[in-house]
């Protein structure tokens, strides 16, 4: 044990070695010390002093966590909790499915700065641009990322499977070779439950087989978590977690942060609310016959609060131990059906969806929901809030909020 601890505080000490060194090799001022960065445009700003670790109230060490989509639905809410935990965060988001300010600041995230009084360090930034992905790295002293940042719609990724390619897995290229180039080897990955495909049994574990994917956005799911296998087998500095997570729903209980969808291809539970509210008139359900007892799709739907403490939990976890690369599935373990979700948020609000039935989409599976013991045992992780509170902190986000992040100011534009 003497050994291996040795071996890794070398490890570190190379890594920071390999950090200043390549600051020298940009020419980019280290933000630490000096008086003015380049940033994406390459003008100058005044340099903000940041720190490596912060101590949270018991005296933990934390480091500064790039999250990319920073500014999305999940991204904005693990911010919170990434802060709330004594984390530094520094975001990163091109607002494809974000809202913006006029002031080309992300909406959510200044909320966020509402709701933990602390800051976020923000820039709008595409990571197919690696230059100025870069330039970010230098601008700060990045421990670990947590990368979201993807497109994610299972339609669209059908009729634009290109794009989706293109976006997603190059993003994440740009990415790796980044942080490789300048020493930073912690990463928690985005996945998603869909690398498994149509389940030949359920629930669904981590030795579950993945790669009989229906859609292609799953694919590029599957190939990422594919190219960090070769990744980390080629050089072991590697330490990354990818969470499998299955559908995320509900929002913060303030109210104040939520999904607010940029795209036509969407969520089942904004549907449901805009319906509710009265933005659409009816809410359509993709398909009635299913190998399920009611006939619709059944789904593992988890609070996004729950996904982003699972996001911290994994950050701690990679801060203790070197894992490699290990898959961790978030979710409750519980199978909850469409219908069944839209009673249930009818019930707890008081209010009627009126629906009708469509065919079923191309790459929807019937079923799907996750045995997460693993996280359980191994992260100290376990989802804690019900079916109940995410449709009641949905529809809090909703009616406090019924154009979403969209006002005169910030109308989504990007």
């Amino acid at each position: 044990m003497v050994g291996s601890s040795v071996v890794v505080n070398y490890e570190r000490e190379n890594e920071s070695m390999k950090q200043e060194k390549n600051w020298l090799k940009h020419g980019w001022a280290d933000p630490c010390t000096a008086d003015a960065v380049p940033i994406l445009g390459g003008s100058l700003i005044p340099a903000v002093r940041v720190t490596s670790t912060i101590i949270d109230m018991t005296g933990e060490q934390k480091g500064t966590v790039l999250v990319t989509g920073g500014a999305g639905y999940i991204g904005s809410h693990t911010v919170v909790s990434l802060l709330e935990a004594g984390y530094d965060v520094v975001a990163l988001d091109n607002f494809t499915n974000s809202v913006n300010s006029s002031k080309n600041e992300s909406v959510a995230l200044k909320r966020v700065e509402e709701i933990t009084n602390k800051k976020v360090h923000f820039y709008r930034c595409d990571l197919l641009d690696k230059d100025a992905v870069e330039r970010i790295f230098t601008a700060h002293r990045i421990d670990s990322v947590i990368h979201f940042a993807a497109l994610k719609a299972v339609g669209e990724s059908m009729t634009n499977p290109l794009l989706y390619y293109k976006n997603n897995m190059i993003g994440m290229i740009n990415l790796l070779e980044v942080m490789d180039s300048l020493g930073i080897y912690k990463m928690v990955f985005s996945s998603s439950c869909t690398v498994y495909g149509e389940p030949e049994r359920l629930p669904i574990t981590e030795e579950n087989p993945t790669g009989n994917v229906t859609n292609v956005y799953g694919r590029t799911k599957y190939f990422i978590e594919e190219m960090l296998k070769d990744a980390v087998r080629a050089d072991p500095k590697w330490n990354i977690i990818a969470l499998r997570y299955f559908n995320p729903v509900g929002a913060h209980k303030s109210g104040r942060i939520g999904e607010d969808p940029t795209k036509q291809f969407t969520n089942l539970m904004p549907y449901i609310s805009q319906v509710a509210i009265g933005k659409k008139d009816v809410l359509t359900i993709f398909g009635n016959d299913y190998d399920t007892p009611d006939g619709t799709g059944v789904r593992d739907y988890v609070h996004v609060m729950d996904l982003a403490s699972g996001h911290v939990a994994a950050l701690n976890k990679l801060d203790k131990e070197h894992l490699g690369l290990k898959m961790y599935n978030l979710g409750t373990g519980k199978g909850i059906s469409v219908m069944e979700l839209i009673q249930t948020f009818e019930r707890v609000n008081k209010v009627k969806i009126p629906y009708v039935i469509q065919e079923r989409r191309a790459g929807d599976i019937s079923s799907m929901y996750a045995n997460a013991t693993l996280a359980e045992r191994e992260l100290g992780w376990k989802a804690v809030h019900s079916v109940d509170e995410m449709c009641e902190d949905f529809w809090r986000w909703q009616t406090m909020n019924p154009n979403g992040y969209k006002t005169e100011q910030a109308n989504g534009h990007h």
